[in-house]
């Protein structure tokens, strides 16, 4: 596996401001890797309301079972999460470990186990020994800090060659309020809903039901229109937490999402997860280039969506790409299999803003040279217009090269 940085990574890293009503600590338990962190606790001062969107996958992971049921209490004390084994597919003995994790979560900060939640990310069908990182959650409780978000998503990292942080501030009513998160997510992404990994806290006052339906209809946007590789993990996990620490600068209470007042945090909450899932992209296991592909003029955004994403999960069109191959061809080939409604003659093609097809073949005035320059950026704008109505929808992805089969052709090894 290849402990270089992407090449696509920020060159600097947002610097993360404390957020109140929140504290964090990470340890080194030695679950998979050695002499780094792999467990990360989040302590909330007081109940937190908490939002959550889960994998859509039929095999899910033990502490994504976990989090579903303890997410209608709605209220969060406490999360931990651990890195190197998904304590997926593990039967009853993943059952008792997330029941033990809980267990010392709700000992080590004094609460209640259905306000402790759970996430896990690493290797499938192996046993988490959750022993490993339960003994040491006391000290942990005790070592948070506020000041803490950057190392925090350093701990969560699995094949990630670097942490991915986001912030954004927003008012309500007047107050200023503060939206921090973090992510995780190299491989094994194509998300039916979330990240492999994400964690957003704020520190305004906002209750579950409205958390819940930002979260909701802030995901489709963002993190549900990225792709690594097509495949969605067992693992994927996005909660939202709220604080309530800005009602003592005097922020009303929310309690609809709906509320007008809530306007400008919506915008800076999807925002910050667009920031995220973006970050994702750019940290693609191997990735050289991100792409990001609009489809306009489809029969509606539900189509567009479906046929940007057919190009986004096409090997041939990210194999292109990493060969820095400006093969139109392979993305004809993707729009007519996406299995939505097309028309070959008035189809047209951009790369940059090289358009190099319109009506249905090569455009008179295409230049290879002019297409393959663009095909040699680091960020590689591929825009298909179907000409058939108002449908429009954008995604993201990254490039296929060797190095991506190198990382997992020795995965578990």
């Amino acid at each position: 596996m290849s402990g270089s940085v992407s090449p696509l990574a920020p060159k600097t890293f947002t610097a993360m401001p404390a957020l109140r009503g929140v504290r964090m600590t990470t340890a080194s338990a030695g679950i998979k890797y050695k002499n780094r962190t792999d467990v990360l606790l989040m302590v909330f001062d007081k109940p937190a309301a908490v939002a959550g969107v889960f994998t859509r996958s039929k095999c899910p992971s033990a502490p994504v079972d976990f989090c579903r049921k303890n997410l209608a209490h709605g209220s969060a004390r406490a999360v931990v999460v651990n890195s190197g084994n998904a304590n997926a597919f593990t039967g009853l003995k993943g059952r008792q470990a997330t029941e033990l994790t809980a267990k010392s979560a709700a000992a080590a900060v004094g609460c209640g186990e259905n306000e402790v939640y759970l996430a896990s990310t690493g290797v499938i069908g192996e046993p988490l020994d959750a022993t490993k990182f339960a003994g040491v959650l006391d000290t942990m409780a005790k070592d948070a800090t506020s000041d803490f978000w950057f190392e925090a998503a350093k701990a969560i990292m699995t094949t990630d060659t670097y942490p991915k942080v986001a912030t954004r501030t927003a008012e309500i009513g007047g107050v200023k309020v503060t939206i921090n998160g973090i992510a995780k997510g190299a491989g094994m992404i194509a998300p039916d809903m979330a990240t492999m990994l994400s964690f957003v806290v704020t520190d305004a006052d906002i209750s579950s039901a409205a958390l819940q339906t930002l979260l909701s209809d802030g995901v489709g946007p963002s993190f549900n229109s990225m792709t690594v590789d097509s495949d969605t993990s067992t693992s994927d996990t996005l909660m939202l937490f709220a604080t309530g620490a800005a009602a003592a600068d005097g922020q009303a209470h929310i309690d609809r999402a709906d509320d007008q007042k809530l306007a400008g945090f919506r915008v800076a909450l999807n925002e910050l997860l667009r920031d995220l899932a973006i970050q994702v992209v750019r940290d693609g296991e191997g990735a050289t280039k991100m792409l990001e592909i609009t489809v306009t003029g489809a029969e509606n955004d539900a189509a567009a969506k479906r046929i940007a994403l057919s190009i986004a999960n096409s090997p041939l069109v990210k194999t292109a790409a990493a060969g820095e191959d400006a093969n139109w061809g392979r993305v004809v080939m993707a729009v007519g299999k996406a299995g939505e409604m097309a028309d070959r003659d008035k189809l047209a093609i951009w790369f940059g803003d090289v358009r190099v097809a319109v009506n249905g073949e090569r455009d008179a005035s295409y230049s290879e040279d002019a297409a393959s320059n663009v095909m040699k950026q680091q960020d590689i704008p591929v825009k298909v217009d179907l000409g058939l109505g108002n449908g429009r929808a954008t995604v993201w992805t990254c490039d296929l090269t060797k190095e991506y089969v190198a990382i997992n052709g020795d995965y578990r090894s």
